[in-house]
C-alpha cells in the first residue's frame, strides 16, 4: 500500500469509526465553536441557553442524579466523579471496579435503579479484564458517602477477546423489574449473528442478575440464555420510553449505516448480513439491505454520524420536543433531535449544537432537565429552556 492509499483509507476509517477523534484536541478550559456561552440558542421548535456544570473531565461517559441533587459521572479511564450544586467537587467514588482499559473499553455506562429511594443500587457497566482478555460487565453498588458499598458482579458476556473494540454498552430499565444491557461485536462481525456468545447483542436480565424464564433463547441448545435481541455490531446508546413500552436502541456502522432500531424480543437485526455501511477502505461488507427475519432500522445515517447516548424527552420543560429522540454524534459533533410520526416511523430531525463537540451521553434529570456530557472538550452541560 502506497502512502497515498493508506492515508486515504486512515481518513475514512478516522470518519467513520465511532471512537476516532478527527478533529485537533482541545484544552479541557477552551469550547470550539461555541456560540452558546451565555447566549440563547433559537432551534426550530424550542430555544435554550446552556449552564455549563463541569469541564476538564477526562472522557465522560455515563450521567447517573441520586435524590440528593448529587449527579455522577463516569470517566473511562475509570473514575467516577461527583457534580454537586453545579460544581464538579474534587471527591472520586471509592471501591469502583477496577476495568480492563484497553481501546473502547474502560467504565462505560451508569445507572440508578428506577426505585432507587427504597433500594440504594446505582448499576454500572465496564470492561472486565480474564483469561484470554476482557468483556463487558455489569455490576451494581450501593453508595454511602463518596464510597461504594455491597459491590456486586450481576453479569460478564463470554467468551472474552483481547481486541479493544466495540464494548458497547448502555443500560435501562423498563420498570417491571427488568435490566437491559447492551453490548458490541468486539470486532468480529460474526458474533452478532452467533447464539453462543454475548456480543452483538442486548441482555435482558432480572435486576438482580437472575436470567429471565421467558428471555427467547432460554432452553435453545448453545444459545446464551441472557440474549434479548442479536445481530448488532455496537450499541451506544438505548432508552426505555415508558409511555410507548418502547426499547429505543442505536448502534454504530461501519462507514456509514449507523441504525435507530426499536429492539424487540428475539428479532435479529442483520449485522452484518444486512447493512447499510462499507468498509473503511471503501469495499463492499454486503450487497443486500434487506432480508426476511432481519429488521429494518426506524432510521440510518450514511455517512456515519457516529451515534452515542441517547434520551427520550418526557419533560415539560421542553413542550415542543416531547416524545423526540435526543442522539448524540461523536464523528459529526452535534446533537439530533429525532421526531417521530405517530406510529413511531423516523419523522424528520434537527441538528442542534452543530459543530460544538463530541457528544457523548444525553440524560433527562428526575427535574426535567436535559444534560449533556460531551468529550474533547470534556463537558458536562445542562440545558436551560428559554420559552
Amino acid at each position: 500500500m502506497n502512502i497515498k492509499t493508506f492515508l486515504f483509507v486512515f481518513i475514512l476509517a478516522a470518519t467513520g469509526c465511532e471512537e476516532s477523534a478527527t478533529e485537533t484536541p482541545i484544552a479541557p478550559d477552551q469550547t470550539p465553536n461555541d456560540p452558546v456561552r451565555g447566549a440563547i440558542i433559537n432551534s426550530e421548535k424550542q430555544s435554550f441557553g446552556l449552564d455549563t456544570l463541569a469541564s476538564g473531565l477526562s472522557n465522560p461517559w455515563g450521567l447517573a442524579f441520586l435524590p440528593d441533587g448529587r449527579l455522577l459521572v463516569t470517566e473511562r479511564t475509570g473514575a467516577i466523579r461527583i457534580i454537586q450544586h453545579k460544581q464538579l467537587t474534587a471527591e472520586r467514588v471509592q471501591n469502583v471496579p477496577a476495568v480492563y482499559q484497553n481501546g473502547q473499553g474502560g467504565l462505560l455506562d451508569i445507572q440508578v435503579h428506577p426505585d432507587y429511594a427504597t433500594n440504594g443500587w446505582i448499576y454500572f457497566s465496564y470492561s472486565k479484564a480474564g483469561a484470554g482478555g476482557g468483556g463487558t460487565a455489569l455490576g451494581r453498588a450501593k453508595l454511602q458517602g463518596t464510597a461504594f458499598t455491597e459491590v456486586q458482579e450481576l453479569f460478564v458476556g463470554q467468551p472474552f477477546s483481547t481486541s479493544g473494540q466495540h464494548f458497547g454498552s448502555r443500560i435501562a430499565f423498563d420498570g417491571n423489574g427488568y435490566v437491559y444491557l447492551s453490548t458490541g461485536d468486539r470486532g468480529n462481525p460474526s458474533n452478532a449473528q452467533s447464539l453462543t456468545n454475548h456480543w452483538g447483542k442486548v441482555i435482558r436480565l432480572h435486576d438482580d442478575g437472575r436470567v429471565p424464564s421467558d428471555n427467547p433463547f432460554v432452553g435453545t441448545a448453545s444459545a446464551r440464555p441472557e440474549i434479548w435481541s442479536y445481530g448488532h455490531r455496537n450499541v451506544q446508546g438505548m432508552i426505555f420510553d415508558a409511555a410507548t413500552q418502547t426499547l429505543w436502541a442505536h448502534e454504530h456502522g461501519p462507514r456509514g449505516g449507523d441504525e435507530v432500531n426499536r429492539v424487540e424480543r428475539g428479532k435479529n437485526y442483520g449485522w452484518p448480513v444486512i447493512t447499510f455501511g462499507i468498509n473503511y477502505d471503501g469495499s463492499p461488507i454486503t450487497n443486500e439491505t434487506q432480508r426476511p427475519g432481519m429488521e429494518q432500522p426506524v432510521r440510518h445515517w450514511t455517512p456515519s454520524i457516529a451515534p452515542c447516548g441517547m434520551t427520550v424527552v418526557t419533560s415539560a420543560r421542553y413542550p415542543q420536543w416531547r416524545g423526540n429522540l435526543l442522539i448524540g454524534a461523536l464523528a459529526q459533533r452535534h446533537l439530533a433531535r429525532v421526531e417521530l410520526d405517530a406510529n413511531g416511523r423516523y419523522a424528520r430531525e434537527e441538528r442542534l449544537l452543530n459543530n460544538f463537540a463530541r457528544v457523548r451521553c444525553v440524560a433527562q434529570s428526575p427535574d426535567g432537565y436535559i444534560h449533556v456530557a460531551t468529550e474533547n472538550p470534556g463537558l458536562v452541560l445542562r440545558m436551560v429552556p428559554a420559552n
